[in-house]
């Protein structure tokens, strides 16, 4: 992990002055209404930043400063100068670390939310003492924070590469294909599966690129890139609306900065544009 970075399950006995908090309300995060001041509200408590009675979650420090995700039932609770903005918006404006952090918190927030219940026995949970869940008093069922793997692949045929619009993105807006890793199936499989559910293409050689924690709202992304191996383009007309084939040079409209599926494209047009200059890919 980076050292600037520590995610820690439970809190330790003294914390280090003023803490940065991350409130929640419907995976929203809450932010200064003013660009003069910071974007995230700090203060050694719940009351000082406007907030009684709220119940905080400690989540780690960033940069040797503690953090807390605050969840809030109602969002009249945001107290004057702040307002509630979707995370996804943040993603760029937040450096890596910060948006790491309230993804963390994001999580976190809704996890404890929708787990104040032993889902087995309907007994009220507890927080666990030492492990960041939530345990049953009755029948000692415990509650972990839910992680839902998927994998990302850029598909690459020489200069060219497979970008998608799903039926959910703006229009002209393309991306990486995606899904869900299927209870028994690995990384792997998930690809060549997801894209050709998604478009009917067959994949080669796949590699391994890097992960992302994605909390919308619980996803961990494993980015692959994979070599096209055969088929035409054939989109399912319901989670695909459009895929094409587009030049390195003349890409559309792709993911912001901060996402794997940016750094994904970014990576594989950076390779064929020094192998065009000839070096090697």
């Amino acid at each position: 992990m980076h050292s600037d970075l520590e995610f820690l399950a439970s809190m330790p006995a003294a914390l280090n002055g003023r803490a940065l908090w991350f409130v929640f309300h419907d995976g929203r995060l809450m932010v200064s209404e003013d660009p003069s001041l910071p974007l995230l509200p700090e203060g050694e408590t719940v009351e000082e930043i406007g907030l009684p009675g709220a119940e905080p979650l400690y989540l780690g420090r960033l940069r040797q400063q503690d953090c807390f995700a605050v969840p809030l039932d109602d969002p009249a609770q945001v107290p004057p100068g702040f307002y509630l903005s979707e995370l996804r918006r943040l993603l760029g404006e937040l450096d890596e670390l910060t948006f790491a952090m309230a993804g963390r918190a994001s999580q976190v927030a809704t996890w404890y939310c929708n787990h104040q219940f032993c889902s087995r026995c309907g007994t009220r949970a507890e927080s666990h003492r030492h492990d960041r869940a939530m345990a049953c008093p009755n029948c000692g069922y415990t509650q972990y924070p839910r992680i839902s793997p998927c994998v990302i692949a850029l598909v690459t045929r020489g200069d060219e590469v497979l970008l998608a619009r799903a039926a959910r993105f703006p229009a002209r807006f393309f991306s990486c294909l995606a899904g869900f890793i299927e209870a028994g199936e690995s990384a792997e499989q998930a690809v060549h599966r997801e894209v050709f559910e998604e478009t009917g293409l067959k994949l080669g050689t796949l590699h391994y690129y890097a992960s992302q924690s994605w909390p919308f709202p619980h996803a961990l992304m494993l980015g692959f890139h994979a070599d096209y191996a055969e088929g035409d383009i054939n989109v399912d007309g319901e989670e695909i609306v459009e895929a094409h084939w587009w030049h390195y040079s003349d890409l559309p409209p792709i993911p912001p900065t901060g996402s794997i599926a940016r750094a994904l494209i970014e990576d594989w047009v950076q390779r064929r544009k020094a192998l065009a200059e000839g070096g090697n890919e």
